[in-house]
């Protein structure tokens, strides 16, 4: 996960920021029997997966 993101942020990092968040969310799916501190952590990836996407208008996934 990202430490921080702000308005400011720097869409050349995108492509392996995004390739970071994803395999960090696709992880923590996998888990079996996910912790309440497992679903904040992937709910709060999730929203930096939205913020990049949106901020640097990436299409998501279907």
């Amino acid at each position: 996960m990202l430490d921080q993101l702000e308005s400011d942020y720097n869409c050349s990092n995108a492509g392996e920021d995004l390739h970071n968040l994803l395999q960090e969310a696709e992880q923590l799916r996998s888990r079996s029997g996910a912790s309440q501190e497992d679903r904040e952590q992937l709910n709060r990836i999730e929203n930096q997966i939205r913020f990049i996407r949106n901020k640097c208008s990436i299409p998501g996934e279907s």
